[in-house]
């Protein structure tokens, strides 16, 4: 049986869903009090046309029709507890939570919590941001404490670097109750990548989160090597790329446990092998916080986002919606299912496919559309310290910053910027949003575009990123090269023998280039930390 620490990325398999039954149920009566318009998530017109093409546009994903998605069961939210490091779980805690009888908070049967004001309706967004997207009862607790469960293991911990909160709590993972006695593990909710935990153990939700989750998937390739005719499919259904010759995945059938393991332990927290990407380049995480402003969704702006429509269907696809779309002839999805092909029927129980509905999702949104940042302890309170943000902010303006970062506009321009070697077409839905030189020709940026030409996310563009929050993110960049905004802006960073201090490269490599964004690495080492000092109090 495969370890419990697997399950982030088995999770993604089969729309990463898995149907629950329905226990108690807690109820409250409907109310007109609110009255909020919520779209359809899913619409085939829409659908054909929320996503950027791919740098490859005959590869750009076709997805199911709505008839099929929505005959895909919706998934039910139970109560859920929280996950303690062993070391600090208070005693008896687990024989509490096996004497609990399992409780619907929110199905598509009549339970559902109160929603009588948008502030019910953001707090239940909340439920909906902790709902574990896969519950497991391979990671069940029924009889006793089981101690062989990795997560349970402080060694655990320490091999992969997983934060837990000042008060012992793991926030990325909950306990769930389907069955009275039986103490299930919950895994794959948004908030376990956009939750960050703070040098202070205190908790950032919906930041750029820092659950080592490619560390984990490290350590579970090298834990149950017998399990790796599994691992193998389980890369190529996340990291295939169907257009590339050579494909980079040709080898997988011979590769050993530790080959898999190797490319996922050098990717630090806070970056992603995220699926649709590739070991070999990672994303970084997105702060969801004030994502509301944002036009495009994903480093390399993959999704249009026009309005909270939008922001509900980039969680459905997220969620692996998209694992069921056709990429040329590809569908990720189909390499865990019989006959290599999507279930006829999404309602047959052995399909395990479960979604979110339009209520769970219009709520979800409510909710990342209301984060805030937390309190900005870099805030100038002397008058020096005035002094220094304020030459800070000078500098960010005299080096022209502000026409990409625009502070009128949270920071950004929310533009596009076309990476080398992408030939920009004239008739590109997105035209308008993509900057350019003054002779009209699309700009280029100058980083790697390794990530958006040869990845299932890849457009061919960057999005243009925004700058508040800087002071509580990292690493940065596209793939997370950079630790710290001082090696952003160490221009010793676009020399071949530079070390990178995020996520090195592909394993072997010593030294590498972090080329692009050349803006402020002419500057005296004065002039980039007065710099510096100003970004952080964005």
């Amino acid at each position: 049986m495969k370890n419990l620490t697997y399950l982030p990325s088995l999770a993604l398999v089969a729309l990463s869903f898995l149907v629950a039954s329905i226990g108690g149920c807690e109820t409250s009566p409907p109310t007109t009090a609110f009255t909020p318009v919520i779209p359809k998530t899913w619409d085939d017109a829409v659908m054909a046309n929320l996503e950027l093409p791919l740098a490859e546009p005959a590869y750009s994903p076709k997805h199911v029709s709505a008839d099929y998605y929505y005959r895909i069961p919706v998934r039910p939210i139970y109560r859920s507890y929280p996950v303690y490091h062993p070391k600090h779980e208070p005693p008896g805690y687990l024989d509490q939570l096996r004497r609990q009888e399992p409780v619907v908070l929110w199905d598509d049967k009549g339970c559902r919590p109160p929603l009588k004001t948008e502030a019910d309706w953001i707090k239940a967004g909340e439920l909906v941001f902790d709902l574990s997207a896969l519950v497991t009862s391979q990671g069940c607790i029924s009889t006793s404490t089981n101690t062989t469960l990795l997560f349970r293991d402080p060694k655990w911990y320490e091999r992969t670097g997983t934060p837990i909160t000042r008060e012992g709590v793991v926030p990325f993972y909950r306990y769930i109750i389907r069955e009275k006695g039986q103490v299930e593990i919950g895994l794959l909710s948004c908030a376990m990548c956009h939750t960050r935990v703070m040098p202070d153990g205190s908790v950032v939700k919906g930041a750029q989160g820092n659950f080592p989750f490619d560390r984990v998937f490290a350590d579970d390739y090298r834990n149950d090597p017998s399990a790796i005719e599994t691992d193998r499919l389980l890369e190529h259904q996340l990291f295939h790329t169907p257009w590339l010759k050579p494909d980079p995945q040709a080898q997988l059938a011979q590769v050993t446990s530790e080959q898999l393991a190797a490319p996922h332990d050098s990717i630090p927290p806070g970056v992603l092998s995220r699926h649709r990407t590739r070991p070999d380049q990672p994303v970084q995480v997105p702060d969801l916080i004030g994502v509301r402003g944002r036009r495009y969704l994903d480093r390399s702006g993959l999704q249009n986002h026009r309005g909270i429509g939008d922001m509900m269907r980039y969680a459905a696809l997220n969620q692996g919606g998209d694992d069921l779309a056709r990429f040329g002839d590809f569908i990720p999805a189909t390499v865990f299912f019989p006959g290599n092909k999507l279930p006829d029927d999404p309602t047959d129980p052995q399909a395990q496919l479960s979604r979110y509905s339009d209520e769970q999702l219009y709520a979800l949104a409510l909710f990342v559309y209301s984060l805030k940042p937390p309190p900005n302890p870099n805030l100038p309170k002397t008058a020096a310290q005035k002094a220094l943000v304020q030459r800070g902010e000078a500098i960010f303006k005299e080096e022209g910053c502000a026409k990409c970062h625009d502070p009128k506009h949270g920071y950004t321009n929310n533009k596009l910027i076309a990476a080398p070697g992408f030939d920009v077409p004239n008739d590109h839905p997105a035209k308008e949003d993509i900057m350019r030189n003054a002779s009209g020709t699309p700009r280029q940026i100058g980083s790697d575009s390794t990530l958006t030409i040869t990845t299932r996310r890849g457009t061919g563009f960057y999005k243009v990123p925004s700058l508040l929050g800087v002071w509580y993110r990292g690493p940065f960049e596209h793939n997370g090269s950079c630790a710290t905004l001082e090696d952003w802006f160490d221009p010793a960073r676009t020399n071949d023998t530079y070390v990178p201090t995020g996520w090195k490269g592909p394993p072997g490599t010593k030294s590498r280039a972090v080329k692009g964004h050349e803006f402020g690495l002419d500057l005296s080492e004065d002039e980039r930390k007065t710099l510096i000092a100003f970004l952080r109090t964005l």
